[in-house]
């Protein structure tokens, strides 16, 4: 992701109903040092306007803490959902942990959004507990979800 990403990736953001970050906290974290992982998609849309200039599909964002990955939001446009981009961002950013020495990443997830926590579960997250009025606009619980990480030699 680079700083040319964000307008898109808020509107990603908004689009799929996350807690909003904005621009300035995204370019803030874009800032960080080492420990900050954050990734865009892009694909070649059927039928797109600009040939050679692949959308931007959808993103993730995880940060590094001691050794915990934590993933802060992940997002794909609704026209680019089910062809597994999602998947993709996450195995990107879990590898990224591993090769620095996490042994969990954990994330929160709506509790009703079960598309998002299929998503989760299948990439190996379980849930572990509940984070009561975690959300707000609607407020909703979190649910807590963890992977167990074996470091790479």
């Amino acid at each position: 992701m680079t700083e040319h990403d964000l307008l898109e990736v808020v509107e990603i953001e908004d689009l799929s109903g996350l807690s909003p970050w904005g621009w300035d906290a995204y370019h803030k974290e874009l800032q960080s040092a080492g420990d900050v992982i954050m990734l865009v998609a892009r694909i070649e849309a059927m039928g797109s306007d600009t040939p050679g200039n692949p959308a931007l599909a959808g993103f993730v964002v995880s940060r590094l803490v001691a050794d915990e990955l934590h993933v802060n939001n992940v997002a794909v446009r609704t026209e680019f959902r089910q062809q597994g981009i999602a998947v993709k961002l996450l195995e990107a950013v879990l590898l990224w942990a591993r090769r620095r020495g996490a042994r969990l990443a954990v994330l929160e997830v709506r509790a009703g959004n079960i598309a998002a926590q299929g998503l989760y579960a299948r990439c190996g997250f379980k849930h572990v507990g509940r984070r009561r009025h975690y959300y707000s606009r609607p407020v909703e619980d979190a649910l807590l979800m963890t992977l167990y990480l074996e470091s790479s030699p």
